[in-house]
């Protein structure tokens, strides 16, 4: 095998995350967004150490498993990778996957340990809570797009009005903002040739407007970058944040554009563009900013009060991110309408979940997901237990706290480490709204806060991101010598680097499950319980 050359090859398994590997002769090559038992044609671009990675050319066959799919988009949105599939080959495949990982870690481990499947999500379609889009185009100097990168594109954004993870209040909610920045906000100020704001008479070409720029990833110039929405599965309450840069919408030097929202007109050579376009003089095109926010904002409230939503709206916020990383993040945020929070239920519970609060993307999928922990975690669980309500128990990694708060009601104490101090204020409130007295959340890195800590866990969880434990606060966890350890894991690779430090120190894996929580994604969930005979 040559690097450059072209070959053609079957893929026989895909290893996570999303890795086919396919046979060239006796030699094996790593395929990205291959799928088991396609017949490709590949460029081979790398090979290390014995190792080689291609470049997917083309599917000549389709795989067997392979059955269609319901949305147009596939292959080109980066998103759903196994949409081809039926969703219990899906599951199949993501089941094999995180079991040859565990395999590989635990087959010098002297005691058995139970392997217990995968569990489905009791929700395929639409089970998504949340959804970050980009601002974009498809091509380049295209039209202005609003949804996801092209699958192996950093820049180009296309829009995913047909969607099928999210349900149809997002795909109504994307369409309206795309419309609205895509020229729509003309109709609004009254500048295309209407009576006033939703005129909605204007016919020019679309390539004629004086259009909104988006923010260049390279260039890091432009206004538009992200639209996050956020939807309670349980209550249908909406949360939804425009994200800009704080740059003129139109391109305007910064000198202009102050005195632009000064006088409330276009300037410079957008607004020449504008009364050219537009025909008539300079105060006919007035719209500043603050109109612009304005109108989105009466655009998506359009939407509930003519009742074609099903949900109804907590939240309409505008964020100022001028970071020129490619985050969504806050440097300032206005609420332009109603809370910056909505409630959600989960297992009980009432959690407060703010923009950019870590909440489980799949509310369905989190309950099977945390039903797991609880059964894991045993006896402790168990008010029958012996001692059980002076167990203390340490949730590192606790988000927004919502194990922590499911293991209050049968512990001692629960006190939660996380690093997001958004995070743990609302793991703070969460708590208070559930009447739980007993819960501590502290914000910090789990790395330093142990450092600090008087108390001695019975029980550790872990639920770490998807980089796994730092390497250096693996041993100041092990030192604790805690009989049990639930591990919860988004990425099984990162799990089984930690295990194998476990391993080493006396812990053995009793029990582990896979948890699907991202259908047709190839993302996955693992749940593994650690223990530590004591003598």
């Amino acid at each position: 095998m040559k690097k450059g050359q072209v070959y053609e090859a079957t893929v026989e398994r895909v290893d996570f995350p999303n890795k086919g590997i396919a046979r060239v002769g006796e030699e094996a090559v790593v395929v990205k967004n291959s799928l088991p038992g396609q017949k490709i044609r590949l460029s081979v671009n790398k090979i290390r150490n014995g190792r080689a990675e291609g470049r997917l050319l083309e599917v000549l066959e389709k795989s067997p498993l392979e059955v269609g799919h319901p949305c147009s988009l596939f292959g080109i949105c980066g998103g759903c990778t196994y949409l081809s599939l039926p969703y219990e080959e899906q599951l199949r495949v993501k089941e094999e996957q995180v079991k040859r990982l565990l395999d590989s870690c635990l087959n010098k481990q002297e005691s058995p340990w139970s392997w217990e499947g995968i569990k489905g999500s009791p929700a395929v379609y639409e089970y998504r809570n949340k959804m970050e889009f980009s601002f974009g185009d498809e091509v380049k100097d295209g039209p202005l797009t609003l949804g996801m990168h092209k699958r192996g594109s950093f820049y180009d954004v296309v829009t995913v009005e047909g969607c099928r993870i999210v349900d149809g209040d997002y795909r109504l909610i994307l369409k309206t903002v795309q419309e609205y920045f895509n020229g729509g906000y003309l109709d609004y100020a009254g500048l295309a040739g209407g009576e006033g704001p939703g005129s909605g008479t204007d016919q020019r070409d679309e390539g004629s407007r004086p259009g909104i720029r988006y923010f260049h990833r390279l260039r890091h110039e432009g206004y538009l970058r992200h639209l996050v929405v956020r939807k309670a599965s349980r209550t249908g309450e909406i949360l939804v944040a425009l994200v800009t840069t704080s740059q003129d919408p139109w391109g305007r030097q910064e000198a202009d554009a102050e005195k632009a929202d000064a006088e409330g007109t276009l300037a410079s050579g957008a607004a020449l563009e504008a009364e050219r376009i537009l025909g008539g003089d300079l105060g006919s095109c007035a719209m500043s900013r603050k109109q612009l926010v304005e109108g989105f904002l009466d655009k998506l409230l359009e939407l509930e009060h003519s009742g074609r939503l099903q949900g109804r709206f907590a939240g309409i916020l505008h964020i100022i991110n001028d970071s020129p990383a490619d985050v969504v993040q806050s440097d300032r945020t206005e609420v332009l309408f109603g809370r910056d929070y909505f409630y959600e239920e989960l297992l009980g519970l009432c959690f407060k979940v703010s923009v950019f609060s870590f909440f489980q993307t799949n509310t369905w999928g989190a309950e099977v997901l945390y039903e797991t922990v609880r059964d894991y975690i045993g006896t402790l669980g168990d008010s029958s237990g012996d001692n059980a309500p002076d167990k203390v128990v340490f949730d590192l990694y606790s988000g927004t706290g919502t194990i922590a708060q499911l293991m209050a009601p049968v512990a001692g104490r629960v006190i939660g480490v996380e690093i997001v101090e958004e995070a743990v204020e609302a793991a703070r409130n969460n708590a208070l709204e559930n009447g739980l007295e007993n819960c501590r959340f502290i914000a910090g890195d789990v790395l330093k806060v142990l450092d600090t800590m008087e108390e001695r866990p019975d029980l550790i969880i872990l639920d770490p991101p998807r980089d796994g434990i730092h390497p250096k606060a693996l041993p100041k966890i092990i030192a604790y010598g805690v009989e049990r350890i639930v591990y919860i894991s988004c990425k099984p690779t990162s799990l089984v680097r930690d295990l194998a430090v476990f391993l080493e120190h006396g812990y053995a894996v009793e029990r582990a499950v896979a948890v699907d929580q991202f259908p047709w994604t190839a993302n996955v969930e693992t749940v593994v319980l650690l223990s530590k005979p004591h003598f």
